[in-house]
């Protein structure tokens, strides 16, 4: 899939200059910034807490973290879906513009119009961009809202027999940085997908396989699953996040597979159940 960018004559910085990877301690980001530092590449940490703080929530932050940046990594917190995630997206975007920025990489998510108007204004903002359009992160399953349940037995969530293409992070972070130091992805929308469509319950089953333990899937009522949810002290604000997820995300608009990962890569997306082995291996679900 490809989307047409506007761009203008721009001043070069070196390859040395940094990139800014926001959300640079989380799922993508951490990621993103090692593969970039596996090239030899700087990075520029965006975080509260980094040397030269970066907050979404904070808006006076953004100049400071963008200054003398090559490119940017743009991980939205908490999600694209959420209100007023364009028009944070728009803003950063100029400054970003301003500041001499040469290459944008959005993380976006799959089947939200919220986070595919984020798209345009990215792909519209007179910088060459690229958007990773996300399915769900397996990885939720082993660093997410999900491993308590994988370590518990049971997995309870409301979400029945719809099924879903999860896609590994890694795939994802290997796109974001190609596309962050290689020519050839700007203007490219790159849909990526895990390369087949499980439910929770068969996700769920190939992480037992890969554990050698018993490991249930629970579907639950959405009010059942919200009440308990609230219960453990979940914010008002993040349900609400939840349920646009599990209800509209999750109501079958995602059943089928995309290349996106091929498209960037020129490999495969890696399936569910080399994450699961993988991450078995690696110890994410051991009883300590």
């Amino acid at each position: 899939m490809t989307a047409e960018t506007t761009t203008t004559s721009r001043s070069t910085l070196p390859i040395t200059a940094p990139t800014l990877v926001t959300g640079g301690t989380g799922k993508t980001g951490r990621r993103v910034a090692a593969g970039l530092a596996a090239r030899g590449l700087p990075v520029r940490i965006g975080s509260r807490s980094a040397e030269v703080p970066f907050d979404w929530d904070d808006p006076t932050t953004w100049r400071a973290a963008l200054r003398g940046t090559r490119a940017a990594y743009l991980a939205f917190v908490p999600d694209l879906a959420v209100e007023g995630s364009t028009d944070a997206i728009r803003a950063l975007s100029a400054i970003a513009f301003e500041e001499g920025v040469q290459r944008l990489v959005l993380l976006s998510g799959r089947g939200e119009p919220a986070a595919q108007r984020s798209e345009e204004v990215v792909l519209g903002s007179g910088i060459p961009a690229t958007v990773v359009r996300a399915s769900w992160f397996a990885q939720n399953f082993s660093e997410g809202y999900l491993l308590d349940g994988v370590l518990s037995g049971v997995v309870a969530l409301p979400a029945d027999a719809v099924r879903e293409p999860f896609v590994d992070v890694d795939d994802l972070a290997e796109l974001a940085v190609a596309a962050l130091t290689e020519d050839g992805h700007a203007g490219r929308v790159y849909e990526a997908t895990g390369p087949e469509l499980l439910t929770f319950a068969d996700a769920v089953a190939e992480i037992a396989a890969a554990t050698g333990r018993e490991i249930a899937y629970q579907p639950l009522p959405m009010s059942v699953w919200t009440a308990e949810m609230a219960r453990h002290g979940v914010p008002d604000d993040v349900l609400d996040l939840l349920r646009f997820l599990f209800t509209e995300v999750l109501d079958g608009r995602n059943e089928s597979t995309a290349d996106g990962v091929a498209q960037g890569l020129g490999r495969p997306a890696r399936p569910f159940r080399w994450f699961a082995r993988r991450a078995a291996a690696a110890g994410a679900w051991s009883a300590s």
